[in-house]
């Protein structure tokens, strides 16, 4: 029996606006989703294992990818860090009829849904205001000073993007918004 091809999730929220915790439980809950593996330049933490929580390559190695056109999409992050999404990775997990889940950013996001266009659902999760995001921010008391205002103004700046992603879900209840994205989810799986 010929397998159906998958096809690409994306998720995208500012930081603290509760994604990990709603793309963890549809990866709980979803046997079909598999996520999708990020290459970064950036050393692997205790216990990370390369192919695992992510591809950990040389900034040389990732150039040469950027070069020859490997990464669906890649960013620069604070402190000259590079994350980017492999196409063979999501390829190959299409191939095996899994839909991927990609947890990226903005203009990743979008340079994504270009290439896949309807073989890809794009889902943007907003907080109800900025002002609850920067609540939930400080209350992770994770934040410098520094790195709230700089999360803050790139949370504005996404929030600019909104109407260009397939479906936007507020999170302002965790259970109410959870059921929201798995529905969008099993539609869209549904109609493969």
């Amino acid at each position: 029996m010929s397998h159906r091809r998958g096809k690409v999730i994306i998720i995208v929220a500012p930081s603290g606006a509760g994604k990990s915790t709603l793309v963890k439980r549809l990866m709980d809950e979803l046997s079909i989703l598999r996520f999708s593996v990020s290459a970064t330049t950036r050393q692997p933490r205790p216990g990370e294992i390369h192919g695992k929580e992510y591809y950990f390559l040389t900034l040389t190695d990732f150039n040469k990818k950027i070069e020859e056109g490997d990464f669906l999409e890649w960013e620069e992050f604070y402190g000259g860090k590079r994350y980017g999404t492999l196409r063979s990775d999501v390829e190959n997990q299409l191939d095996k009829g899994y839909f991927c889940v990609l947890d990226i950013e903005v203009k990743g996001a979008l340079n994504v849904k270009t290439i896949f266009k309807e073989d890809a659902v794009s889902i943007f999760i907003k907080p109800p205001s900025l002002e609850i995001l920067r609540q939930r921010l400080e209350n992770r008391g994770t934040e410098s000073p520094e790195s709230l205002k700089e999360r803050l103004e790139r949370a504005e700046m996404e929030l600019q993007y909104e109407s260009s992603f397939d479906f936007c879900v507020v999170n302002d209840d965790l259970e109410t918004a959870y059921t929201q994205v798995k529905q969008i989810l099993e539609t869209f799986i549904n109609a493969n």
